[in-house]
């Protein structure tokens, strides 16, 4: 259980800016279970869900650039979480998971060409004996625009993307889990993306 709460190359738990959000967030709470529901919501809305943020660049992940971004894509938000939690003495991991979006249009699905998300990120809490699942990915602005309906931890129950949007259409369906990680796996992430998005490496030589 040490290194599900050892710092690591992306989950800098001792940098100040993750400490100093960790404080803000778990200020005057006792249990772990506490702790773990407010640095959720710290993560969910402080940190607006980006997915075109350049995740590809290696040093972006890292949970305190992420942090002071203010932004980042599923991945990214729940490394920050996980790094939150760890500096707070709570043990957490990285899990990832494909999923579909039955209701993604727009830039994105022209961007990745498919309504699957490889590798789907979230956090996983040791609490009260048992890992729980919470996935920090969408924060409420952006469930109000799209109609889906937040995800909300209660720090006893898993916390994972709804099956339906608020208009009871599908929405999304989780197909396939790649494990748990104690730090963010990246090469394996990116050997999935260029799996999955036939562009990913035009995308890449574009932006550099």
């Amino acid at each position: 259980m040490d290194k599900y709460l050892e710092p690591t190359y992306f989950i800098d738990i001792g940098s100040p800016i993750i400490r100093q959000m960790a404080l803000d967030a778990t200020v005057g709470l006792t249990t772990e279970r506490e702790k773990a529901v407010h640095l959720f919501y710290a993560v969910r809305d402080g940190i607006r869900y980006n997915p075109f943020v350049d995740a590809y660049i290696k040093e972006n992940n890292i949970a305190s650039r992420v942090a002071e971004r203010g932004e980042g894509y599923c991945v990214q938000k729940a490394i920050v979480l996980i790094a939150l939690a760890r500096s707070v003495g709570i043990p957490s991991r990285l899990g990832l998971a494909d999923i579909i979006n039955h209701v993604l249009d727009g830039a994105l699905l022209d961007a990745m060409g498919t309504n699957i998300f490889t590798c789907h990120g979230y956090a996983e809490f040791y609490l009260d004996g048992r890992w729980i699942k919470a996935t920090p990915a969408f924060d409420i602005e952006m469930c109000r625009r799209k109609e889906v309906p937040p995800v909300d931890f209660d720090g006893r129950n898993d916390a994972l993307l709804p099956a339906e949007d608020n208009h009871g259409r599908k929405y999304i369906e989780y197909v396939r889990y790649h494990g748990v990680f104690n730090d963010m796996p990246f090469t394996f992430i990116m050997d999935k993306w260029r799996e999955y998005y036939p562009h990913f490496e035009e995308l890449i030589k574009e932006c550099q």
